[in-house]
């Protein structure tokens, strides 16, 4: 069984020691480590006591054999949405419904409605969609990997326009673009 707390403990901001001393009783840096990686067998004492520490339910910390979970696959900073070197896990609030892959994009900088520490929730669909995404944020892959992300203005057959959110950001043309995430959900902490 393949388990999560390193993706969740990273993606809460977190250190091995943070969640070792949030443990009730407290325990030791290593023995996380050892729990995260495989090393120790992860009992369900262990999963209580973690998911406590990390405040989210025991369940989130194992992953099935289930094929692609959502991920988080791109970020928002200063000059931009930009790809992730490696993807990592994302941890879904709540089950949403729908067709259409679910990815997820960390906010680092604010602009527009989004504030650093944001999680957007986004679906990827097909050229089919694209009509229903006009005046709406979307997610777009441009080549070498990157991405563009802003409200989309514009489309045609071959292109799709979009205006990165943020006062003085300029239109970005996007040709043929293979698929398109819209944004269904912000995740805020309080």
């Amino acid at each position: 069984m393949i388990n999560r707390i390193r993706d969740i403990r990273r993606q809460k901001g977190m250190t091995l020691a943070d969640v070792a001393a949030r443990c009730t009783p407290q325990t030791t840096a290593q023995t996380i480590g050892r729990l995260e990686t495989g090393m120790r067998n992860l009992s369900l004492v262990w999963m209580n006591r973690i998911a406590a520490a990390l405040e989210v339910d025991p369940e989130l910390l194992v992953k099935g054999d289930q094929a692609e979970d959502p991920q988080v696959i791109a970020r928002f900073t200063e000059s931009g949405a930009e790809a992730l070197t490696r993807p990592r896990d994302a941890i879904l609030p709540t089950a949403l419904g729908g067709d259409g892959a679910l990815v997820a994009m960390a906010i680092d900088c604010g602009a527009g409605d989004y504030r650093s520490g944001d999680q957007v929730w986004l679906r990827q669909l097909g050229p089919e969609h694209y009509a229903q995404m006009l005046n709406r944020d979307v997610l777009a892959p441009r080549p070498g990997g990157r991405f563009a992300f802003g409200r989309m203005i514009d489309r045609d057959e071959a292109r799709v326009a979009l205006l990165p959110p943020g006062p003085g950001s300029r239109q970005v043309v996007i040709e043929h673009p293979a698929w398109l995430a819209v944004a269904e959900m912000l995740v805020r902490k309080l």
